[in-house]
């Protein structure tokens, strides 16, 4: 049997969108793409059209985590308040580097918006459909794809909803303009569609 053309981490994002009909364009770079700013430069395009994948957690009820993956514009941040809401966990919380690794599969820096070994919630930011294209991790640090999109929330089975922080018109401290670094990424700021109405509590993927 011939070998896969990627290594297994990307294999298994490729296999997800093969599998919803999408050909994915892998893009591998030799120098890591971990932050949104790395990636912006590495394929020239503007911070906002990266795709930061943002894993969150919430008690399941039964003692276990339940991993709830954010699928976040590069210069916007999570307003935990926001999101607490979109998905109705009150006690939501930013996973861990070891948690995000354990949950998703994938190393932190490469976590991809799908090829997940199980089923997650995927909730995605109306400000990544400003943008005919957006670019997310493909399961490595060193490798991303582009996709419009419309078809990332296909391929992610993602409910879009306003989750990240509104700033006022008067803060001293505005949104950065794309093409700015918002933040040094935290442990699980990885790379991970306008108009789309979704219901009220983002609901579980079926799988990725």
């Amino acid at each position: 049997m011939p070998e896969p053309p990627f290594p297994g981490p990307i294999q298994r994002v490729v296999d997800a969108a093969a599998r919803k009909g999408v050909t994915l364009d892998v893009r591998v770079f030799a120098e890591s793409t971990h932050t949104a700013a790395d990636a912006a430069a590495a394929v020239d395009a503007e911070l906002g059209q990266i795709v930061k994948s943002l894993v969150f957690v919430a008690p399941d009820g039964t003692g276990a985590l339940e991993p709830i993956l954010c699928l976040v514009s590069g210069p916007n941040r999570v307003d935990l308040a926001r999101l607490s809401a979109v998905v109705g966990e009150p006690d939501i919380r930013r996973a861990s580097a070891s948690e995000a690794k354990e949950l998703t599969g994938f190393t932190i820096g490469g976590i991809p918006p799908i090829g997940h070994p199980r089923p997650l919630r995927v909730v995605m930011d109306p400000d990544l459909g400003r943008f005919p294209v957006v670019w997310a991790a493909a399961g490595t640090p060193t490798a991303v794809f582009p996709v419009p999109p419309g078809t990332l929330r296909m391929l992610a089975n993602a409910h879009v909803a306003p989750i990240c922080e509104v700033l006022p018109a008067d803060s001293p401290t505005p949104r950065p303009a794309a093409g700015t670094p918002s933040d040094t990424p935290g442990p699980a700021d990885l790379h991970g569609a306008a108009g789309l109405a979704g219901p009220q509590v983002a609901p579980r993927n079926a799988g990725a």
